[in-house]
């Protein structure tokens, strides 16, 4: 199958809405279908390419122009690079996309009661003790986008009907089939 031209979709949206797993979810449905694609979460990235940094504003601004900039390059050469981080800050994610003119901004959108009865690792929980400082959805801001592409509304949506419309949108832009 040959691509012609990569983007880069941006998942955005609070700690435990769903974006690792949707983004996930694209991402092998797309190569399965022989597309260059590549995923480029938050965690991992953070633990390999940002290593050292913490979670202040200005740490966390660093960050997702570093996934920003990477995602770029991919999709300028034809690869669909799809983020997964929370980026909880609008002015950062407009940066990402007045760089890159094939962006496509997903908010996974999910009630923060949602997200907490999904926490698996306990930060909302530590988050809201005061343990952990600096919570996007606690005590730091979470910037909700004004005008995405697409929104997956995983409070009442399946996984699997979150990715379809995901796909969908891919194919009606004609970056895929």
């Amino acid at each position: 199958m040959t691509q012609e031209k990569g983007c880069i979709l941006w998942f955005t949206g609070l700690s435990g809405a769903g974006k690792t797993t949707i983004s996930a979810g694209v991402e092998q449905k797309l190569k399965t279908q022989g597309y260059k694609v590549e995923l480029l979460d938050g965690d991992i990235v953070r633990t390999n390419l940002s290593k050292g940094l913490g979670f202040s504003k200005e740490d966390r601004d660093i960050n997702i122009r570093r996934i920003g900039f990477v995602a770029h390059l991919l999709s300028r050469n034809g690869v669909i690079a799809i983020t997964a981080a929370i980026s909880p800050y609008k002015t950062i994610r407009d940066e990402i996309r007045e760089m890159e003119p094939h962006f496509i901004e997903v908010y996974v959108k999910a009630s923060l009661e949602m997200c907490e009865k999904r926490d698996i690792k306990g930060l909302y929980a530590k988050a809201r003790s005061g343990e952990l400082k600096g919570f996007t959805g606690i005590d730091d801001p979470y910037e909700e986008p004004t005008n995405p592409e697409i929104i997956c509304y995983t409070d009442t949506e399946t996984i699997d009907e979150s990715i379809a419309k995901v796909l969908a949108y891919l194919a009606k832009l004609d970056y895929i089939k």
